[in-house]
């Protein structure tokens, strides 16, 4: 007996209750291939009402969601150079909204009124299938995912362009928080040959300026307010009670020592003039101020590097060079 493509016999007439409930025509259990209800898989087409879209105008519901797919990617690109530059809080907050929002309402709308939405109904049969209509099966469902995607095309590179950069955006975070690159801020300062030497306020200092005994920070003129390298720059000057050699390094009685200490970079601020020693706060690490800064005491590995000083013309104190040593902790030793 032959039957249709639609699983009916050929002579117009009905399967026997028999052969419905799994039984061959000879009352015997019915084998692999003949089991079930036949289903049949007709090739799509772009016509078919079950693959239509929900929304009445696709073609505007397209574009719509083209501009928020758009905007949204450029919030999220604006989030990303507002959190690098370190922008204002309302910024990162407006951009960071914008961006999300709108990639959500295009995501969103795509697959409520652009997608599919059915009713896929499939009349329940014998799980158990022949290879052939697993065959079949794969292929239709590739045939109609392959369809709607192609009508879409547009919008999935949109998609997919707003999901990378809000990869790549998501990641600044990580990023920007380590802080600025050290770059060569770990073995050099911006002390030079010839450098005035500045206070906080970048007034000039003259050798007639501190009594004897006295100390203050400075810094290279120019760079005293700069928050990326003053803290390698800042530079403890001490005027001694009396001139110690080399006389060439201390010009009357003028001597400079980077203020970072030696151990774990902490500044060494304190200084005990009876005993000419610098003291770092955090470690008591011990510096002798008039034996070129070796430690005294304390967990300090080295001296402090010494920074050579002149005096000019006018009577201010310049560096006569810059420092011949990195500041700092001695990371390069371990």
């Amino acid at each position: 007996m032959t039957t249709t493509e639609s699983g009916h016999p050929a002579d117009g007439h009905e399967p026997s209750d028999t052969v419905a409930d799994g039984l061959g025509s000879n009352g015997a259990e019915a084998g692999p291939h003949e089991r079930g209800t036949p289903v049949a898989l007709p090739a799509v087409r772009p016509d078919d009402p079950h693959l239509q879209p929900a929304a009445q105008h696709p073609v505007r519901v397209s574009n719509i969601i083209v501009v928020s797919f758009l905007i949204g990617i450029a919030g999220m690109v604006g989030f990303g150079y507002f959190y690098w530059t370190n922008d204002s809080p309302w910024k990162l907050g407006l951009s960071l909204g914008v961006g999300l929002t709108l990639l959500g309402f295009g995501l969103t709308a795509w697959g409520k009124y652009l997608m599919p939405q059915g009713p896929f109904v499939e009349e329940r049969h014998d799980l158990s299938s022949s290879q052939a209509e697993r065959d079949a099966m794969a292929a239709a469902l590739t045939q109609r995912t392959g369809l709607v995607m192609k009508r879409r095309g547009v919008l999935g590179g949109l998609l997919a362009a707003g999901l990378a950069v809000f990869g790549v955006v998501i990641m600044f975070p990580l990023l920007r928080s380590l802080g600025p690159l050290p770059k060569k801020t770990l073995t050099q300062t911006n002390w030079r040959k010839g450098s005035l030497l500045v206070d906080s306020d970048g007034r000039a200092i003259h050798v007639g300026s501190m009594v004897p005994g006295g100390i203050q920070t400075v810094f290279p003129a120019g760079y005293e307010n700069n928050d990326q390298t003053a803290s390698q720059d800042q530079t403890v000057l001490i005027r001694l009670l009396a001139p110690v050699p080399p006389y060439d390094w201390s010009p009357d009685g003028y001597i400079a020592y980077s203020k970072l200490c030696t151990h774990l970079g902490c500044p060494v601020g304190l200084y005990e003039q009876e005993l000419e020693l610098l003291v770092c706060p955090c470690h008591q690490s011990m510096f002798k101020v008039a034996e070129k800064g070796v430690p005294e005491f304390g967990p300090a590995p080295r001296p402090l590097p010494q920074l050579p000083l002149q005096i000019d013309s006018s009577g201010y104190l310049r560096a006569a060079a810059g420092y011949d040593q990195p500041v700092g902790p001695g990371y390069w030793e371990r």
